[in-house]
């Protein structure tokens, strides 16, 4: 089996891309590790003005350090009444990286005061691959939708208790984790990326 290294320490994450990956890819199966499982390199920072620029600065160096194929993504909310932020700023937007409650806080205040008809927003991710002498790749995947004024859900992570994507009735949060990957930004993406992986990683 291939092993590729997704280059994040999160591991709601790394779950979430195998049970993608497994099910777009059937019988060309990946075994995916996570940071914390391979030997630890100093992580660069996050420099980049778009998701892409941030995914291939993570996949490069991650690919460099272990020489294994990686994968790397960046992902965040746009919110149309804050001219297209957090964006890439979504995980630390409240200061802190990661702190999912106070950056979904910090959101909801600051559209306090702005009508329902005006509360647009999109999840938006674009995942890198990059590959053992120098090619890379890169997809995009978007879930448009709304902002609620208010948290439902315990499922996913991040924004998703506050996100109602267009055409559903409930928020990202309370969806199966089969109902989120069917139509989220990151599910897009990784299925786009699926097509690539079977091409690019010989059979395992």
């Amino acid at each position: 089996m291939n092993k590729v290294l997704l280059a994040t320490r999160n591991r709601k994450k790394l779950i979430e891309l195998q049970r993608i990956l497994d099910g777009a890819l059937g019988a060309h199966r990946i075994a995916l590790v996570g940071l914390d499982d391979v030997e630890a390199y100093p992580e660069l920072p996050e420099t980049g003005l778009t998701f892409g620029e941030n995914a291939l600065i993570k996949a490069r160096e991650g690919c460099r350090r272990t020489g294994l194929p990686t994968i790397a993504d960046d992902s965040g909310l746009a919110v149309e009444a804050l001219n297209g932020m957090p964006g890439v700023f979504s995980a630390r937007w409240a200061g802190q990286h990661g702190d999912d409650h106070a950056n979904l806080q910090l959101v909801l205040n600051q559209i306090a005061d702005v009508p329902d008809e005006y509360r647009g927003a999109s999840f938006v991710c674009t995942v890198a691959l990059a590959l053992p002498g120098g090619k890379e790749h890169l997809v995009d995947g978007r879930q448009p939708g709304r902002l609620l004024r208010e948290p439902h859900g315990d499922g996913g992570f991040g924004y998703d208790p506050i996100f109602r994507g267009d055409g559903q009735d409930r928020t990202n949060a309370e969806l199966t984790p089969a109902e989120k990957d069917a139509i989220s930004h990151r599910g897009k993406a990784l299925r786009e990326l699926a097509k690539l992986v079977a091409k690019v990683l010989p059979p395992a």
